[in-house]
């Protein structure tokens, strides 16, 4: 369990084929002085295992669904990408509750730069949009964000200086594809009303 409260930047250092996966390097050091194998951590929001710890660097690996599924197929060495420890029983839950399972591959559709601060326009599935509400929650690439609209192809959010700054997010651009994983509230709330249709 995550709280899309990203840690840190890291940099992809290595992405060796191991078919039908691949083996992801990182160099992570605050999170690698204190990881084991076996540790859970998100990697853009994917919650991957810990098979490797190599000084200040985090060796895991990523099978067939899950580079089909996200956008870690598309790293390359020197990519950045988010990364957060799993959730500890006593840590503070600043974001919601992010589970580490992406639901769908977005797409950035629109930019909207103000000075500083920025609106982001991502295109979605159907399947995941109607479990987005305005003023809800979303993590897009492991992000904790509020969702501003939703509509019928797309949600928007914006963000502001501090997560543009520490987050890839402030790197995205026009065409680039982003993990997305939606509230797991909702998801419960609409299984229970779908079943309840079906009763």
């Amino acid at each position: 369990m995550f709280t899309g409260l990203v840690h840190s930047l890291a940099e992809v250092i290595g992405v060796v084929a191991e078919p039908p996966g691949v083996r992801l390097a990182i160099r992570a050091p605050s999170i690698a002085a204190k990881a084991t194998i076996g540790d859970s951590i998100a990697i853009n929001g994917c919650c991957l295992t810990v098979v490797g710890v190599d000084g200040d660097g985090l060796v895991f690996q990523a099978g067939e669904e899950t580079l089909s599924r996200t956008n870690l197929g598309e790293l390359t060495r020197g990519a950045a990408v988010n990364v957060e420890p799993s959730l500890r029983a006593e840590d503070a839950l600043g974001g919601h509750y992010v589970t580490g399972h992406i639901d769908a591959v977005g797409t950035v559709l629109l930019r909207q730069d103000d000075a500083e601060w920025c609106t982001i326009w991502f295109g979605a599935p159907p399947a995941q949009l109607a479990q987005m509400a305005s003023k809800g929650s979303v993590a897009v690439d492991g992000v904790s964000l509020t969702l501003v609209d939703v509509e019928g192809d797309r949600f928007s959010v914006a963000l502001i200086p501090h997560t543009l700054s520490v987050t890839t997010l402030g790197r995205k651009k026009l065409g680039d594809r982003v993990n997305i994983e939606t509230d797991v509230l909702a998801k419960y709330v609409q299984a229970q009303l779908q079943a309840r249709q079906t009763v």
